[in-house]
């Protein structure tokens, strides 16, 4: 029963790590601020309180039901009975790929690390052969959405002249959507023998990750009317294909930052706008959280690194098989599964790095 017996180690760590008693008090103290009749006077707040409530008491059932899971199997372990092994087995498997995702959910302790995302991606240098990353990523991270049951909404996409993408807009709704998928900002580099090329030569192709936490608080970032302005125009498909009779397609632009949005995958004016809006807010926030990080590295004289344009992973499909991610040095030679969504060990290694673990 010596399974069980290696369980045990993971298990006390996970919790200390976890600090469940603090989760319970924290737990306890939002059940009684969703009782205060006076916590509805101010909207806003008592949804923020709600959603905290919703994924604190999540957290905490998920690490409670494990813990008995845990305690149950260690009671069976000590029966000694050689017919309970293969159970007790299966069952100590299962307990530790939950502990560890449990764990793993300990390092998401960023400001919005528990909100959903939207998610972009950009074409980089390579033409063609760039666009066709683009679609290649696309189904590589709609497979890792899917697997992980996220709630995934394609707002705004532009196609390629020959084929491909030259940019997508996602909304990914789920718990934690941001905080794993941040681990994917950066460019995303493919070398290949090109598909597009009559003499199958090997092409280099860049294609550039944004990552924004969707903001639920619109008290949190003012958009006032006199800083946008807003263009209509009629959606179509590359080449000119399926023009839409009416200007559904919307462009923002924000004049104090120059940022700019668009959105044209639904018929209504109505919703391109609103998703618009919900994507020049979170821009917005991510600039700002960005100075906010430059003012602290100034203070504290240390280097800003840019990290738009910085080359973070590799995946490399001739002369030979690899994918790499240049910031922990985390890699594999099981690209078609990478590719394929399985983008987990990457994204775990990224979060460790962040914590030194």
């Amino acid at each position: 029963m010596g399974g069980s017996t290696r369980s045990r180690p993971r298990s006390i760590c996970s919790w200390s790590v976890f600090d469940l008693p603090n989760k319970n008090k924290r737990l306890a103290e939002l059940e009684a601020r969703a009782q205060d009749p006076t916590l509805w006077n101010d909207s806003a707040e008592a949804q923020k309180t709600m959603r905290e409530l919703a994924r604190v008491r999540d957290e905490v059932g998920h690490w409670r039901r494990t813990q008995q899971r845990t305690a149950d199997a260690l009671e069976l372990a000590q029966l000694d009975d050689d017919a309970l092994r293969p159970e007790l087995e299966r069952e100590v498997e299962q307990i530790e790929q939950e502990t560890r995702r449990l764990e793993l959910e300990t390092l998401l302790s960023g400001e919005y690390d528990h909100d959903n995302a939207i998610f972009t991606i950009f074409a980089g240098a390579g033409g063609t052969e760039a666009q066709d990353w683009v679609a290649m990523l696309l189904r590589m991270y709609l497979r890792w959405m899917e697997d992980h049951g996220y709630k995934v909404e394609i707002i705004d996409s532009s196609e390629g002249e020959e084929a491909g993408l030259k940019s997508v807009t996602l909304t990914v709704e789920g718990p934690n959507a941001y905080g794993y998928l941040r681990a994917e900002k950066g460019t995303h580099r493919l070398v290949r023998l090109s598909p597009f090329d009559s003499a199958h030569r090997r092409h280099t192709s860049f294609a550039s990750v944004e990552v924004y936490p969707q903001v639920e608080d619109v008290g949190e970032i003012e958009i006032r009317p006199a800083d946008i302005e807003i263009e209509t125009y009629r959606a179509s498909s590359a080449g000119g294909q399926n023009v839409q009779k009416n200007a559904t397609a919307v462009r923002i632009r924000h004049l104090p930052t120059g940022l700019v949005v668009t959105c044209q995958n639904e018929r209504s004016l109505t919703q391109n706008r609103e998703n618009a809006l919900k994507v020049l807010r979170a821009r917005l926030l991510d600039l700002k959280r960005e100075e906010k990080e430059r003012e602290i590295a100034a203070l504290k004289g240390d280097r800003v690194k840019a990290e738009w344009g910085q080359q973070i992973r590799s995946y490399v499909l001739h002369p030979y098989q690899m994918v790499k991610d240049h910031r922990t040095d985390y890699e594999t030679g099981r690209t078609e599964d990478v590719l394929n969504g399985r983008l987990d060990e990457f994204m775990e290694a990224y979060l460790r790095s962040r914590v030194g673990i």
